[in-house]
């Protein structure tokens, strides 16, 4: 927790509220599931794209008109949103994490204290932002550029790096819900039962 962060939005006249933040619910899990959801969607048209000849005859049966180019259109957008959104993404992980204040003599399921979780969970967005761009750069370079007149946009490299981010995402994720479920950081309810008190009578509006 950073008392001089907490003074400094006291003087502005916001209070912490039962979750430690100054707003009702947490902002940074939010954004994750917009970043997660974004970029797997990506990956996922990217594949789609790319095995394309091997679903047209399923796609012909059930008489769905879709070209090849129109998985590449959808994971171009839907890679772009992501690594827009993940600015946002890190910057609340960041705010939030400088207002937590966790639990010192707990261990994850991992063996890990809190603060250790919330440094490599915190380091680890900043990773997989630059992961993010880096592969919307790459993307980018492949669509317009290098393979603009292929009828297979991306190249096999770029689905296996893909890949890798998404394993690198599981594990990320899950020290985040490491920090909410089991450190009770900024989870309301958990947290208020950690100090002994009663959610259902705390959180009456």
């Amino acid at each position: 927790m950073n008392p001089q962060l907490i003074d400094q939005l006291k003087q502005l006249g916001i209070e912490l509220g039962a979750n430690g933040l100054p707003y009702r619910f947490p902002l940074h899990p939010n954004f994750v599931h917009l970043t997660l959801g974004l970029f797997i969607i990506a990956i996922a048209f990217d594949f789609a794209g790319t095995l394309f000849p091997l679903e047209r005859p399923i796609l012909k049966f059930f008489s769905m008109p879709v070209s090849r180019s129109n998985f590449f259109d959808v994971s171009w957008y839907n890679i772009v949103a992501a690594s827009a959104i993940s600015f946002f993404t890190v910057a609340a992980g960041f705010f939030e994490i400088l207002l937590a204040d966790p639990p010192t003599n707990m261990k994850s399921d991992w063996g890990l204290g809190a603060g250790t979780t919330m440094l490599l969970h915190g380091v680890g967005g900043v990773l997989l932002l630059t992961l993010i761009v880096a592969m919307t750069i790459w993307r980018g370079y492949q669509r317009f550029r290098w393979r603009k007149n292929e009828p297979r946009q991306v190249q096999w490299s770029y689905l296996l790096a893909g890949i890798f981010i998404l394993g690198f995402m599981f594990v990320h994720g899950t020290l985040g819900a490491q920090l909410g479920a089991e450190f009770g950081v900024h989870g309301t309810a958990a947290g208020l039962i950690r100090q002994g008190e009663n959610p259902n009578q705390v959180l009456q509006p």
